[in-house]
């Protein structure tokens, strides 16, 4: 289902702020909305967040493929002014975007930067269609990359999906040379979402408060950009 970056943050304030989380949090409530959006594929949508920390990276790969075709369609999550604020914050030449989607936004930055992009599936559509950026399948939790690799990393529209937020975020910051830019949907944890979505941040703190520096970091700062949060740090 194809819908824009604005009717889905509509979409996401209505649901989200205005329906008391009494109801919202009802199964029986979200069960006409998730089968008329998700047909057969519902009952993956509301067992997906009690089953998916326990589960193998390949079944949850499996998932995602399985649930491509009714899942929201958009080239990229990501607004315009987000897009804005990470061109204008890049430092080096050297960029990873880890967790990179349909390589929209790789395919900006290819123009200026040496990009190299992955995520954990990767179709061969999306390889040819952009043949100047290196990609690569890789498990977040595990990347194959050297220290400090790259001089900026970029991880957005990702976190939020992970299985294990701790080491995601620690392979993040392995591989950064200079900044690292994450950025995340602003959103409140509900049992039943339209994403596959398994950690909220609803506030800046919550976000930061995994994104706990290091003796290594030197500097952080976080803002909300178009119903994002917009993290980035500097080594």
């Amino acid at each position: 289902m194809k819908i824009s970056r604005r009717a889905a943050l509509r979409m996401h304030f209505l649901l989200d702020e205005c329906i008391p989380p009494i109801l919202r949090d009802q199964k029986w409530f979200m069960w006409l909305p998730f089968k008329g959006l998700f047909k057969n594929k519902a009952h993956i949508f509301f067992n997906f967040k009690n089953s998916a920390l326990q589960i193998s990276k390949e079944e949850v790969c499996q998932i995602y493929k399985e649930t491509s075709a009714v899942n929201l369609q958009r080239e990229t999550n990501l607004g315009d002014k987000c897009i804005a604020e990470i061109k204008n914050n890049i430092l080096g030449e050297t960029i990873l975007e880890a967790g990179c989607g349909k390589g929209h936004l790789a395919n900006i930055l290819s123009s200026k930067y040496k990009v190299t992009a992955c995520d954990m599936v990767i179709s061969q559509q999306i390889i040819q269609k952009y043949s100047s950026i290196r990609f690569k399948q890789e498990d977040i939790h595990n990347l194959s990359f050297r220290d400090n690799e790259f001089d900026t990393v970029i991880c957005t529209h990702t976190l939020e999906h992970v299985q294990n937020l701790a080491d995601a975020i620690k392979e993040l910051r392995r591989v950064t040379k200079k900044r690292l830019i994450v950025i995340v949907p602003r959103q409140r944890p509900y049992m039943y979402t339209f994403d596959l979505h398994l950690h909220f941040f609803p506030y800046a703190y919550m976000l930061l408060n995994w994104m706990r520096p290091t003796n290594k970091i030197i500097k952080q700062e976080i803002k909300e950009v178009q119903g994002d949060w917009y993290y980035q740090e500097d080594k």
